[in-house]
């Protein structure tokens, strides 16, 4: 697809944490090709998105608070679009346990109503963006984009299932629908529930973190700025009806991430408190990313011991961005 001053983008779930990212660095000119595009962000702005992540002000910026299951907006919103960049989603695994009604909600009814509207609007290309937590656990080795997908958390069941309609409407109606699974994320303005940005921001208040279990479950670890990076690559150079891994290059157990942000926010284990295993609890997530890396030339330039420590500096330095999370 070629990038035109012309370009219109429209991104879901823009005021997220991964989508605002996104947003930022398109409109800051970093996205070759892109340098003049036009963004449009939709946003329902539930408790994980919030406009204090987003420059409302810039002129190539328009925000529309809606919900993507609202066919109606869709309608009206999407016409003159030239790509769709898709991020909205419920996706923290343990809220899904508790309840997987909102998942099924916004990830499948909210995707389909979303690449329906998008086929009788004739955007030229959706970029859906997905999670390796669809291919469930590995035990050794490395998924590729040919595994079968073996869900096993309710916010997982219903990311594959979005998956498979993206598939659905890309071989049903032709529509240019690209999928990207992704590792775990970490950066800035990453909501306070997840691991990462939880555990710092207790430490820095002189509270207890809860590891799962014994702490052994294996995560890959991708900052956010090489995901987005590899998003644009996707939406650029990535070919229709395709699935490519999105892969961050540092795998540690749960325990050794804990031990990291212990040492980097100066404190002990102390303040670690072992909590029963969540349901389902996957052991370990790997992805082979060789396929966007050969196809696309992606390769990722942030590595987790130099770029965490980063991520505990915005956190200690933007109080003012996270503590208003913790009251909502």
């Amino acid at each position: 697809m070629n990038a035109s001053p012309a370009q219109k983008v429209l991104v879901t779930g823009g005021a997220g944490f991964i989508g605002s990212h996104y947003v930022r660095t398109m409109l800051d000119g970093a996205y070759s090709g892109y340098e003049d595009a036009h963004v449009t962000v939709l946003d329902k702005l539930t408790y994980a998105g919030s406009t204090a992540n987003l420059p409302l002000d810039h002129p190539r910026l328009t925000f529309v608070r809606g919900d993507i299951c609202s066919a109606d907006l869709l309608r009206h919103l999407l016409p003159g679009h030239d790509a769709v960049v898709h991020f909205a989603a419920e996706s923290h695994v343990d809220r899904s346990v508790d309840t997987g009604a909102a998942f099924v909600h916004s990830n499948v009814l909210g995707s389909q109503t979303l690449m329906q509207a998008a086929l009788h609007a004739r955007v030229g290309t959706v970029v859906h963006v997905s999670t390796d937590e669809v291919y469930g656990s590995i035990e050794s080795g490395a998924w590729t984009e040919t595994e079968p997908l073996l869900p096993n958390s309710p916010y997982s069941a219903t990311k594959a299932g979005s998956d498979l309609l993206a598939r659905a409407y890309h071989r049903t109606h032709g529509l240019d629908v690209r999928v990207t699974r992704c590792a775990n994320n970490y950066g800035s303005h990453q909501h306070v529930e997840k691991l990462i940005p939880l555990f710092i921001t207790n430490l820095l208040r002189g509270l207890p973190v809860p590891l799962y279990g014994d702490g052994r479950n294996i995560r890959e670890w991708l900052h956010v700025s090489d995901h987005c990076r590899a998003i644009q690559l996707v939406l650029t150079r990535g070919r229709a009806g395709e699935i490519y891994n999105i892969g961050g290059g540092t795998a540690t157990t749960n325990r050794d991430m804990t031990d990291r942000l212990l040492k980097l926010c100066d404190a002990d284990w102390s303040l670690v408190r072992h909590v029963d295993d969540r349901k389902g609890h996957d052991l370990r997530y790997a992805t082979d990313d060789g396929k966007i890396r050969s196809e696309l030339g992606y390769t990722p330039l942030r590595n987790l011991d130099e770029a965490l420590p980063d991520v505990v500096s915005w956190y200690r330095g933007n109080e003012q961005w996270w503590k208003p999370l913790l009251e909502r």
